[in-house]
């Protein structure tokens, strides 16, 4: 293990492949035989479950219900939507044929000629079409509304520069699709998760995040309006860790689906859509760990303390098993969860390093001076501290350990995102500012043109106009032409 974390690259060396080095390392995923997919070994797959137990609780207390819609969908339903089959087109894996047969010369299998699909179907990128298509057989009166499903899946997009977790073709995720009667209903129900993710994120991923609303060029495919969670990663790059769309009436029209409202008259339905993926997972590493390993915050680790043992001989370990059982007792009690690695293969000192690498949030450490004393040494990962404590309440110790843990980790992350987050005025300026990182707040004039002039100079671009904080209207850093309110710039992952 010891070779392991002196292989871990520095952040400051370079940060991409600390990041690649930490997600293998610490047994996350790892690249699969598919180009570009990867596979969530269990520790990673363990955070994301954590993931999906919260977020369906908060999606479950709001009205919604889980459901399950096809992996396959056909090549037409795309072109329903003109904006949506643009902005999914080049990404789309397509399914052409049914069957495989033997190869002539023996060498395999090939695809059987005869048997080509009458109609292509695409394996989801997204699945507003399918979905759509289906709630026309749900809707016909207001009394059918609104609808409010979420499904668990995983989607594909034929990513060409992957990342694990960050980017990668195939990914898991989450897609909520609702239909409502109004449009003042959908917009809401837009806010409402909106707000959902951005509870998720600060107080269960201890991440900071800006709520905005996108810009016309960064919106979804078929989206009248995206709003979006943004987070700021140790490198000064911005990650979009969630979004949530208004899509109008523009599905209901595509796939013609109306009801007859309470004035008995026949309308188009008011849909949203809204998502966020195993990119958290991503968001978690790149938020707050270090050189040492990963970081994880208490509400989202798969296991929060760790128990390792410290002997000479059977006797001692017989005594420490039995006081372990009573701690680990308690501390279960309190919905705290426990991992008593009394292993005898790997020496103490390598478990260290283990679950500092793996992040556990707290380590106890008992020994046979230990048991003499009534004591126990405890490790924080956040701080890389320790101290030696009564054994006798370690239970209510730990508990209250675990809370200052989450709010440490959040406020660390807050105060970095704090200091490289600056007002710029001028074009100039902004072009000098970009390339130390953070959130840049300047004044744009609202034109696509101006826009895309300074991503293509600067490689930033608008991670979304806030919907809260200073609203003060100003002149464009660029063109000089009137401006509503500072919008937020960064370069992106």
């Amino acid at each position: 293990m010891a070779k392991e974390l002196k292989e871990l690259t520095s952040r400051s060396e370079n940060y991409s492949q600390w990041y690649q080095d930490l997600v293998t390392k610490a047994d996350m995923a790892e690249n699969s035989a598919v180009r570009g997919c990867m596979v969530i070994k269990p520790y990673g797959y363990a955070i994301w479950e954590k993931m999906q137990r919260a977020l369906d609780d908060m999606f479950k207390e709001t009205g919604h219900q889980n459901a399950y819609f096809p992996l396959l969908i056909p090549k037409s339903f795309l072109s329903r939507e003109a904006d949506h089959v643009e902005g999914f087109a080049k990404e789309c894996a397509v399914v052409t044929h049914y069957r495989l047969k033997n190869d002539p010369d023996g060498s395999g299998v090939v695809v059987d000629p005869a048997a080509k699909l009458e109609e292509e179907l695409i394996i989801r990128p997204t699945s507003e079409t399918i979905i759509w298509n289906t709630y026309k057989n749900w809707i016909q009166s207001y009394r059918d509304l609104p609808i409010l499903i979420n499904q668990w899946a995983n989607v594909m997009r034929w990513e060409m520069r992957t990342r694990l977790f960050l980017r990668t073709a195939e990914f898991l995720w989450q897609e909520g699709h609702t239909a409502h009667a109004t449009r003042q209903e959908a917009e809401e129900e837009t806010i409402k998760i909106l707000n959902i993710y951005a509870d998720f994120a600060e107080n269960f991923m201890a991440i900071p995040v800006v709520k905005g609303i996108k810009s016309a060029s960064e919106r979804f495919a078929g989206a009248l309006d995206t709003y979006c969670i943004e987070a700021l990663m140790q490198d000064g790059k911005a990650l979009q860790a969630g979004t949530s769309h208004f899509l109008g009436q523009n599905f209901a029209k595509a796939f013609d689906v109306k009801f007859i409202n309470k004035e008995n008259k026949e309308e188009y339905v008011w849909a949203t859509s809204w998502g966020v993926s195993t990119r958290l997972i991503g968001a978690l590493i790149m938020t707050h760990s270090d050189d040492n390993g990963l970081v994880l915050p208490p509400n989202l680790a798969p296991y929060q303390v760790v128990i390792v043992p410290i002997y000479k001989n059977d006797e001692q370990l017989s005594q420490i098993n039995e006081k372990v059982a009573e701690i680990t007792a308690k501390l279960k009690a309190l919905g705290i969860s426990v991992k008593y690695d009394n292993s005898d293969n790997k020496k103490p000192g390598w478990k260290f390093a283990e679950y500092e690498l793996k992040g556990v949030p707290v380590r106890l450490a008992l020994g046979a001076r230990d048991l003499e004393n009534g004591t126990i040494e405890v490790a924080r990962r956040d701080t890389l501290t320790k101290e030696t404590v009564s054994v006798e309440n370690i239970d209510a110790y730990v508990k209250d350990l675990l809370t200052a843990i989450q709010q440490n980790i959040y406020q660390k992350a807050y105060d970095y995102r704090a200091s490289v987050t600056r007002p710029v005025d001028s074009y100039e300026e902004f072009k000098v500012e970009i390339e130390k990182g953070g959130f840049l707040l300047a004044h744009w004039d609202g034109t696509p043109e101006t826009e895309e002039k300074i991503k293509a100079e600067t490689k930033a671009t608008i991670r979304c106009i806030p919907l809260e904080g200073d609203k003060t209207p100003g002149n464009c850093m660029v063109t000089g032409k009137p401006s509503v309110q500072r919008v937020i710039f960064a370069r992106a992952y």
